[in-house]
């Protein structure tokens, strides 16, 4: 994982303007239609200027072909819930790097590094259609707490997982 950089747009770009990728992120998932709207999305993502928290890109190890996207940061709440954002993790990944486990991989890179940096517990939010991130969830370790409307303005099923180094 690396941090995004300009000349990958064309990947995000393709990764996001795909409906199967982006239709379960966010309240009101939309499919990105022009280079200059992954070029922002770039610079949002990199302004994330923290020790923990980030959005960074998937890339192969060996061939170093870019895969997809991981962030952990804090989750948006719905609007009438109080109190302090919990950190979530969250992957998509293209389709041709999809089942191969690359984000059950990256997960738990990013998982251990938090840990390191004294982050004590992260959550997951999905679609309860999204079959696919949850058996991620159930493969790095993460329990299931059942449906939650606290994030994002719609009923998800919530994950979570205690870290330790």
């Amino acid at each position: 994982m690396r941090p995004w950089e300009p000349g990958d747009a064309e990947f995000l770009l393709d990764l996001e303007s795909r409906w199967e990728t982006v239709r379960f992120l966010g309240a009101q998932a939309k499919t990105m239609t022009d280079r200059s709207e992954a070029m922002q999305s770039i610079v949002r993502r990199r302004a994330i200027d923290d020790p923990v928290y980030g959005i960074w890109i998937i890339t192969s190890r060996e061939s170093r072909d870019l895969l997809g996207n991981i962030l952990l940061k804090p989750v948006p709440l719905s609007v009438g819930v109080e109190g302090e954002a919990p950190v979530e993790i969250g992957w998509h990944l293209h389709p041709d790097s999809q089942g191969a486990g690359y984000a059950t991989e990256a997960a738990s890179a990013v998982m251990r590094d938090a840990a390191k940096n004294g982050l004590r517990a992260v959550i997951a939010v999905t679609d309860p259609k999204n079959l696919a991130s949850q058996r991620v969830c159930e493969r790095i370790g993460m329990r299931a707490l059942g449906f939650t409307e606290a994030y994002y303005g719609k009923r998800n099923l919530l994950f979570e997982k205690a870290l330790s180094l």
